[in-house]
């Protein structure tokens, strides 16, 4: 289990993350969101000791510092370091040196999904396929603790795909712990367990996705004249939106409480919408700051 408490960072006395505090299961697979600049890589250096945290993280109550944790955990960041013109049989025999046990036969085995050749340099690779090399590296490791930034970016679909199919695999036979950043919500709305919302320093919200996505309820409406947002006073709104005779309204509730009441506004057409992932986290976020 990971276990953060009170984890603070600033940069030039610019406060990024503030007191934040969070368990994670051994078996999840946690999507950190939050908009950019929110502290998301910031977290997971601080998660995988890229940056000092003075005992704030803690990995089955052990420092991601000390040797014995440090083999545990595999940091693939947005932009991956690597010097020289290295081959990707060179990278793995680099990693090899921190991961005496990397799977040798499971690294050959995406690249060749891939399509990769590991005897060319890496400079001459797009950066779509620089990033399956090393996503080829990370699931070769098979860590305890996979720590992924914004990893589906400059993957094709099928790339997508394989990658999301292969931790859902290591997850299941490993129990390994997989905390992924990602702009791209609707691909952590059906692959990961819970989230953490990440906004103005802090943790704004935080659970089973599925179960925050249900919470909400959205409605589309149209009224014969003009409607005021007065007439929606006493309602949990989320957001609302107004122009003329036609409303689009998204509620915390039950749907069907939600509809019963929106019908004594005498709407002459009331349609309940899909909601995603996406809206829900744009909804927290604005909702938090005022905005509605």
């Amino acid at each position: 289990m990971i276990e953060i408490k009170g984890l603070s960072h600033s940069f030039d006395k610019k406060c990024v993350l503030n007191n934040i505090n969070l368990s994670v299961p051994d078996g999840t697979i946690l999507g950190v969101v939050g908009i950019n600049g929110a502290g998301k890589s910031t977290f997971l250096r601080l998660l995988s000791g890229v940056y000092e945290t003075e005992n704030t993280v803690l990995y089955d109550g052990k420092s991601p510092m000390s040797a014995e944790t440090r083999k545990d955990i595999f940091f693939l960041p947005d932009d991956p370091f690597y010097t020289g013109a290295p081959t990707p049989k060179k990278l793995f025999e680099f990693y090899r040196t921190f991961y005496p046990e990397i799977d040798i036969s499971v690294f050959d085995s995406f690249l060749s999904e891939y399509k990769i050749d590991k005897k060319k340099s890496l400079r001459t690779f797009s950066k779509g396929m620089r990033r399956q090399v090393f996503i080829a590296v990370a699931l070769a490791v098979k860590p305890k603790y996979m720590l992924l930034d914004e990893t589906f970016d400059g993957l094709d679909p099928l790339s997508r795909k394989l990658f999301k199919d292969a931790i859902i695999k290591l997850v299941e036979e490993e129990n390994a712990t997989v905390i992924i950043t990602s702009h791209s919500l609707r691909e952590l709305e059906d692959f990961c367990d819970k989230f953490v919302l990440i906004d103005n320093t802090q943790i704004k919200s935080e659970g089973d996705i599925a179960d925050h996505v249900s919470r909400l309820c959205k409605f589309n409406l149209a009224f014969i004249s003009d409607i005021s947002r007065e007439a929606f006073d006493g309602m949990p709104i989320v957001s609302l939106d107004i122009k003329g005779r036609f409303a689009t309204a998204v509620f915390e509730g039950d749907a069907d409480e939600i509809r019963a009441r929106l019908e004594t506004l005498s709407p002459a057409v009331i349609d309940e919408m899909p909601l995603d992932f996406e809206e829900a986290f744009i909804h927290d976020v604005l909702s938090g700051r005022g905005k509605k």
